[in-house]
């Protein structure tokens, strides 16, 4: 299969670009600085310079796609809300159907206080909501955009490599979760976005 991965110079991308190159997919990804990944070496691996808020980068980076995994985060600004709108209309021109992205357990409804999503809720311990906020948009998004869509949504989330055991429930944390490892946030998202078992919604992920 042919795989775009935005983010894949992060802690999360970067493990799934791996997945996938070790399971044999032609995987493409764009980055700001390509020295970042010079110690990738693949036949399967296309390296692009760019950025995911250029509209003409998004659209070379797009062409002949099957799947995109978006690990992107918000680096500091509006990376999410300029990215999305451009990596959505291209993927509607070409055909592309299939998005999964990385956001944050923030934008999981609250269990505590009905109507609001947990970053809202009176007992956030959030110091600031702008991340939180960002993530929001690109999900509104991606929800209005008739694309089959998946917002995996971890907690906190440590380095550590994958367990293999953990909890996901659709568009709430697990109840009690506190953590998540980049390693099992990664071998999940990959999973799930072969497997298209939650098309339409965000996913909590928590040990």
């Amino acid at each position: 299969m042919r795989i775009l991965i935005l983010g894949a110079t992060g802690r999360v991308g970067g493990k799934i670009f791996d997945k996938a190159l070790a399971d044999g997919h032609e995987v493409t990804t764009l980055v700001r600085d390509t020295n970042k990944l010079a110690g990738i070496f693949s036949e399967n691996a296309i390296i692009l310079q760019g950025n995911a808020c250029c509209e003409k980068d998004v659209q070379n980076v797009l062409r002949d796609v099957e799947l995109v995994i978006s690990c992107l985060g918000t680096d500091g600004g509006t990376v999410l809300t300029e990215s999305m709108p451009l990596v959505i209309q291209e993927m509607k021109s070409q055909g592309i159907k299939r998005i999964v992205t990385v956001g944050t357990a923030g934008i999981l409804q609250s269990r505590e206080h009905p109507g609001l999503l947990r970053y809202e809720s009176p007992d956030s311990r959030r110091s600031s909501i702008r991340a939180a906020e960002e993530h929001r948009k690109a999900w509104e998004l991606l929800a209005a955009s008739g694309l089959d869509w998946t917002v995996v949504c971890p907690t906190y989330l440590p380095d550590g490599e994958p367990l293999g055991t953990y909890r996901v429930e659709r568009d709430y944390l697990p109840d009690g979760g506190m953590s998540i490892s980049v390693g099992d946030t990664a071998d999940f998202t990959y999973k799930e976005a072969l497997a298209r078992g939650f098309v339409g919604c965000r996913v909590g992920l928590a040990y």
